[in-house]
């Protein structure tokens, strides 16, 4: 199993968008719930649709417990904050969740506030997250998208996920972490992905 070289919750990645917004990312941590809830209500219903398969501008507690509930083996979580904005708030965030405990495969799922969306910030999240699952040795993992999310099938498509099945409206696709990382690691066009790579460089 792969170690990082400090303990993830010491880790802050400090780096820019591709539009220059500075934007610091870390692992998310239970004292995060109510963070995690304000950038929920930032979200377009359209955007929340295709994340929670629900537009509701208010998701239940145990939904935003859940979320923050990272204990980063089991539940690996990552959010990016705007370090040039008010009170730095969440404007993106990313998680995997093992199947099992213990086990090999785990689900991803990625959420990006609307303003932010286009600046190569779901990259640099998906590079932290597929970085510690590595380390964690959750080695696979399910993506679950509305057939409809063109955006995140353009995400995994990239990071060389395969297409498994789609039915009811729902595609599924399956990523392999290490492919993941090793497609993120070849894009020489992406210095925000670079950043999370020289600050959370596996050994």
């Amino acid at each position: 199993m792969a170690t990082l070289r400090a303990p993830i919750e010491d880790i802050v990645v400090h780096s820019a968008l591709n539009d220059g917004t500075l934007v610091s990312l870390r692992a998310i941590t239970p004292a995060d719930e109510e963070r995690i809830r304000d950038g929920i209500a930032r979200l377009s219903a359209e955007s929340r649709y295709l994340r929670f398969f629900s537009p509701a501008p208010v998701l239940p507690d145990a939904v935003v417990h859940r979320l923050a509930d990272v204990d980063g083996h089991d539940h690996i979580g990552w959010g990016a904050l705007c370090a040039e904005c008010p009170d730095l708030p969440a404007i993106g965030a990313v998680h995997a969740v093992r199947h099992v405990p213990g086990g090999v495969a785990g689900e991803f799922s990625v959420a990006v506030v609307d303003e932010y969306h286009g600046k190569g910030l779901a990259r640099m999240l998906a590079a932290a997250l597929l970085i510690q699952c590595l380390a964690e040795d959750m080695l696979t993992l399910d993506v679950h998208m509305l057939s409809e999310n063109d955006a995140a099938r353009r995400l995994v498509k990239s990071l060389g996920a395969k297409w498994r099945s789609e039915s009811a409206g729902v595609a599924e696709y399956e990523l392999d972490v290490a492919g993941g990382i090793a497609s993120l690691r070849a894009d020489r066009d992406a210095p925000g992905v670079e950043d999370v790579f020289r600050a959370l460089a596996a050994i």
